[in-house]
């Protein structure tokens, strides 16, 4: 008898099947973060360069961007791996939307390349896309995806809390409210990265006050009334 689509989407996957699937992330993370470093290691003095901070002056943009990518890389690493280890085993739905934030995180290396080329977080000059139109816009879009994804697998074990080891359910830890919000902060910033460099160059850093209200916001929650 044939299994309905119902029925493959209820099916969990646990024990040394899901311990597969948290490898298999861990190490297509792993290699997408290490290979952010090849928008900088041909990084080279030429001649009209007499020191090491004239090379990193002329290239800031490319180490700038580096740096804040593989934090924000890092952290949200941090954050799926949180959630994955209170679970003790995953669906359909979890594999797809796992698939989709892996694609955002092995992407992320090449619009953070072009982003970084053009000034990137650094940018003081042009039209705060860089030297490549619109690379600003594809940087940020990415992020957002890559915030989108682990939202929605947030979103998904709340409906699906058999998914969860026993007495592991914490509805901060999988609460999608911080991936979304950081999602809108992402494309708004992309939009903005099409605006002169004047406004654009500061945008990123409205993302420190959105993570503090954030993080009082579900801190607020979390206490008893």
């Amino acid at each position: 008898m044939p299994t309905s689509s119902s029925t493959l989407s209820s099916m969990i996957n646990t024990g040394r099947a899901f311990d597969r699937l948290v490898n298999f992330t861990d190490a297509i993370v792993a290699v997408a973060i290490t290979v952010l470093v090849l928008s900088i290691v041909d990084i080279r003095p030429s001649e009209a360069q007499e020191s090491v901070w004239q090379l990193i002056s002329l290239y800031a943009g490319e180490i700038i961007t580096f740096g804040f990518t593989f934090v924000v890389v890092a952290v949200m690493w941090r954050v799926h791996n949180r959630i994955f280890n209170g679970m003790r085993g995953y669906d359909n739905r979890i594999f797809w939307l796992n698939l989709m934030w892996l694609i955002g995180i092995v992407f992320l290396p090449w619009p953070s390349a072009l982003y970084g080329e053009g000034n990137g977080i650094a940018s003081t000059q042009g039209d705060g896309s860089g030297n490549i139109a619109g690379a600003g816009l594809l940087y940020w879009f990415t992020l957002a995806v890559i915030s989108f994804s682990g939202s929605l697998i947030g979103l998904h074990l709340r409906s699906r809390p058999e998914l969860l080891e026993p007495d592991d359910w914490k509805p901060s830890q999988h609460s999608p409210l911080r991936g979304f919000v950081f999602s809108a902060a992402f494309i708004v910033i992309g939009l903005i990265t099409l605006m002169p460099s004047v406004i654009s160059s500061w945008a990123p850093f409205a993302l420190i006050p959105v993570g503090i209200l954030v993080s009082r916001f579900e801190t607020s929650r979390e206490q008893p009334n």
